[in-house]
């Protein structure tokens, strides 16, 4: 059985073309080549967009995050960041669901008559 880290939501918070804001400083962890350990590579308050969202080792989801300033990008932690503008992705989802409803209602209502 695969469980999820306990700090992050069941669903993803955050989805791809989202635009975040970093909560707390990104340092080297040893993964950055260009610098060195414990060196902060983005600072909080930076600002970015979504670029990915996936899962390390199936338990641990990692937003690939572009942060505008930084000229890179960097793999962020759900606690690590907040929404700047509305989910649209949910919306068009949510809207996406609602209209293939009304079609399938109004093709059965054709298939009764």
């Amino acid at each position: 059985m695969v469980t999820s880290s306990t700090k992050d939501e069941i669903l993803s918070k955050f989805h791809i073309g989202q635009k975040v804001r970093l909560v707390k400083d990104i340092r080297n962890d040893g993964t950055f080549p260009y610098a060195k350990i414990g060196e902060i590579l983005v600072r909080a308050g930076d600002e970015g967009f979504v670029r990915d969202v996936g899962d390390f080792l199936q338990t641990i989801r990692v937003y690939e995050v572009n942060f505008m300033g930084a000229n890179h990008i960097y793999g962020c932690r759900e606690f690590e960041l907040e929404a700047l503008e509305e989910d649209v992705y949910k919306k068009e989802v949510e809207e996406e669901l609602a209209w293939i409803k009304r079609h399938r209602e109004t093709q059965s209502k054709q298939k009764e008559s």
